[in-house]
């Protein structure tokens, strides 16, 4: 099974537009629209409609909104999704979360509270949020 997890995220890198190292450690409010994987470690805020993958490696403590999330490493802070959730045997998330679809596999570990709604009602928050935001 680890042997396919870690196939699966290199093939999966293959096709994300940005991929930030190991080596790389940041803070800050991070907005991107495509693919971005984070290899290393980032505390702040994340405000996106793409893909966000978090590597195995990875330790990520913020509050994020995002079109989709697919989990590895990693997470403390609240998720705030549009499409899919995946937390992949072996990741960590410590947060709630609000998505239409949650994958859980079997070995990684999830506390905080999930709530599951349609996919029309998180892509309205989650706009509505982005616009309240650019008004300051």
């Amino acid at each position: 099974m680890a042997k396919e997890l870690l196939d699966r995220e290199m093939e999966e890198e293959k096709a994300i537009r940005t991929v930030l190292e190991e080596d790389i450690k940041f803070t800050g409010t991070m907005k991107f629209t495509s693919s971005l994987k984070i290899k290393g470690g980032f505390e702040g805020e994340i405000d996106s409609t793409g893909h966000l993958v978090v590597g195995k490696n990875a330790f990520i403590k913020a509050n994020i909104k995002a079109g989709k999330i697919t989990i590895y490493g990693k997470i403390k802070g609240n998720l705030e999704v549009s499409e899919k959730v995946e937390i992949l045997s072996g990741a960590a998330v410590e947060g709630d979360i609000k998505t239409p679809d949650l994958v859980i596999q079997s070995g990684c570990r999830f506390n905080g509270n999930c709530i599951m709604t349609p996919k029309e009602k998180v892509a309205a928050s989650t706009t509505h949020a982005r616009d309240d935001s650019k008004k300051k």
